[in-house]
């Protein structure tokens, strides 16, 4: 089997952490929150032996990557410029960039900003959105009014630290099983809850794992977590107003390079940031791959068929 290396790299003022696999064009797989490299661990070696070079960074604030203390230093500008930075570092001049998550506006912003360096996009999950004409924490304030959103729970520092740090296990486990497809909703997980709720209250801690998540899985979450807190994941959220503020010059701007979307079919995302949209925002996107039962960490709950999916897009480029 394909082995999976590991080495760290400097790029835009950080020391970067990556996994990597394989020999041939560049492709960099960015994780979403709360994450890591090891999110990819079925990719990396699926694309490696489908003739691809791999690789899976610790983005910015996560794992053994640097983790910046000041807010200010993990707007898209920053991670976008990590990711030109891991290109320089690996002596490629251009990637096919792939993100899940949060890792997914890396890439679209990634091929948006800079489309000579990263000639196509693979977004999961959250589907292209441009910056439009509302500051964002106002339009959701707007929306969900006197009910809690954990986008706005997020916003003040150290307050989902202490939520989420109290039991990382806990943590974890119900997160990634609660966003998950095997997760079978109830009437009162609808319901809205007040703003003094907390992010893990609606939340089910299973009696067993899904098939898809094994413990050692789980304890190589719970160990990076549990080592570098969540602070630096959640500095991303609290960038999101920056972020409209400094992408002003690219209001209503269209992702052009050729794209897929991937997202499972059963995405709690799916209610909030629905892909019906996608293709006037990305004209030149090539497919858009609804997972059958998968929830939110598509790429773990069925790599087959997100692998299957990636290498056809790669090979149709």
């Amino acid at each position: 089997m394909t082995a999976i290396t590991h080495r760290t790299v400097s790029t835009n003022g950080i020391q970067m952490h990556i996994a990597e696999a394989g020999s041939g064009p560049l492709v960099v797989l960015c994780h979403g929150w709360p994450e890591s490299w090891y999110s990819w661990r079925h990719q990396l070696v699926a694309l490696a032996e489908a003739g691809y070079h791999a690789v899976a960074p610790d983005q910015r604030g996560y794992g053994q990557t640097t983790a910046p203390p000041e807010i200010e230093k993990y707007t898209q500008l920053h991670l976008v410029g990590d990711i030109v930075g891991l290109l320089d570092a690996l002596g490629e001049e251009t990637a096919v960039i792939v993100g899940h998550d949060w890792g997914a506006p890396v890439a679209w912003n990634s091929a948006l900003l800079r489309p000579d360096r990263f000639p196509a996009v693979v977004g999961m999950s959250v589907p292209y959105a441009p910056r439009g004409d509302v500051r964002p924490t106002d339009g959701m304030k707007a929306i969900f009014g006197d009910n809690f959103f954990y986008i706005l729970y997020f916003q003040e520092p150290g307050k989902a630290e202490a939520e989420l740090e109290a039991d990382v296990r806990t943590t974890m486990r119900k997160l990634l099983y609660s966003a998950s497809g095997n997760l079978v909703p109830t009437p009162e997980m609808a319901q809205p809850r007040p703003k003094t709720a907390k992010f893990l209250d609606n939340m089910v801690d299973p009696a067993e794992l899904p098939p898809w998540l094994s413990e050692a899985d789980l304890e190589f979450f719970v160990g990076e977590f549990s080592r570098t807190g969540f602070r630096g994941g959640l500095n991303w959220y609290r960038n999101i107003d920056r972020n409209w503020e400094l992408m002003a010059a690219w209001r209503n701007a269209k992702v052009t390079v050729p794209a897929l979307f991937i997202t499972g079919e059963r995405d709690p995302v799916r209610g909030f940031a629905p892909e019906a949209n996608i293709r006037q925002h990305v004209p030149n996107l090539k497919d858009l791959v609804l997972v059958p039962g998968a929830g939110h960490w598509v790429q773990q709950e069925a790599p087959q068929a997100v692998n299957e999916a990636l290498i056809g897009f790669l090979r149709s480029l």
